[in-house]
């Protein structure tokens, strides 16, 4: 098959162990490594972004896609480089490009820097388990290292449903099947809506985006499976939040019972650079459904979650903050970038001085 026009500025991206690129007609094109931009010396011009149009859009329905709404999401294989998931979009009547690769090579739990408890997690038999940050914090990273440690360990049927592809899985213990949307699926609720009489154990959906989304993954649960999913929160209280937006309030109190049922663990991911060596490493808030917070989320105490987590280390639970004193006690980060990420500085600061306050108190109140 013969290169594209992509194939040196992928390549390139590639071999500089970039995650992303952003291609932008008459611009540098800039790709992120380590979490920041960097520029190349390659600059798109309308030609090349021409080119780039005609190698991606392979069939009339995607050109067609991209002329009505302005937006197409694609994936690309480029020969000898690797596979890319791809949003193609119009910017003040210009053509703008960004792409992510997508990795076969799945860090392990261990690799990836995340806490061994993490494991525990991951065998639970049933459940919702969320991967919560923003955009490029890492949540699809560790939802793959989650399904690799499944992959590895257990003999599960796991059903991807993604939009598009981000790591590409081969069968070890388990059987994997991940179906991409407008490739092998209509859309979410669709695949979604036909999971179940697929013989599931372990479905992953890529992104929990509104109620239809949720309702199939508490009907997953409920029915014994293992739902993973990412969702866009900064902490497990916007976490539960935001779903419970996904609702009419009159529907609200029927949705808490089901998260006080049904959520395994939320967790809430930031990435933070290494002390040395380069690159990053996940600093995780991790919340645990014990019969406290439980309890908070049948009373509608959300507020309260963040106290729980904070004092629920015996039950393996650890707030941003514990998190981030953890890493730099171990010398994998530096105090001032730990302080930069925190949640509450002030507190981190105390923290490190060997002063903590007990939260226990804030939950009973």
């Amino acid at each position: 098959m013969p290169t594209s026009i992509m194939h040196d500025v992928l390549e390139l991206g590639v071999n500089s162990r970039a995650s992303d690129w952003h291609i932008k007609e008459d611009s540098p094109i800039a790709i992120r490594i380590d979490s920041r931009l960097v520029d190349t010396d390659m600059v798109s011009t309308k030609e090349f972004v021409a080119k780039a149009l005609e190698a991606m859009l392979s069939t009339d329905e995607m050109k067609r896609r991209l002329a009505e709404r302005g937006d197409a999401d694609v994936s690309f294989v480029e020969e000898g480089v690797g596979r890319f998931r791809v949003n193609i979009h119009r910017q003040r009547g210009m053509i703008s490009i960004a792409l992510r690769h997508v990795k076969r090579n799945i860090l392990s739990i261990e690799e990836l820097g995340v806490p061994q408890n993490v494991k525990r997690i991951a065998e639970s038999e049933r459940g919702i388990i969320i991967v919560s940050g923003t955009t490029g914090s890492g949540k699809s990273t560790t939802l793959a290292s989650i399904i690799e440690y499944i992959n590895q360990n257990f003999r599960k049927h796991i059903i991807t449903v993604e939009d598009p592809i981000e790591y590409e899985f081969q069968d070890k213990e388990s059987i994997i099947e991940q179906r991409e949307i407008g490739l092998d699926t209509i859309n979410f609720e669709s695949a979604l809506r036909h999971v179940l009489r697929q013989d599931p154990d372990v479905i992953m959906v890529g992104e929990m985006r509104d109620k239809e989304s949720f309702d199939a993954a508490l009907q997953a649960s409920d029915t014994g499976h293992l739902v993973l999913t990412t969702l866009h929160a900064t902490n497990a209280s916007q976490a539960v939040n935001r779903i419970l937006d996904f609702y009419e309030r009159a529907e609200q109190d029927a949705i808490r019972g089901a998260l006080a049922i049904n959520i395994k663990s939320i967790m809430c991911q930031r990435l933070i650079r290494r002390a040395f060596g380069g690159g990053v490493i996940p600093g995780l808030e991790i919340l645990i459904n014990t019969p406290i917070v439980r309890k908070l989320l049948e009373e509608n105490k959300i507020d309260k979650l963040h106290a729980a987590v904070e004092t629920g280390r015996e039950d393996g639970m650890q707030s941003f903050n514990q998190s981030l004193l953890g890493l730099v006690n171990e010398g994998l980060i530096t105090e001032e970038d730990a302080l930069k990420m925190a949640s509450n500085p002030e507190s981190l600061k105390m923290n490190l001085k060997g002063i903590y306050l007990d939260s226990r108190a804030e939950i009973l109140g």
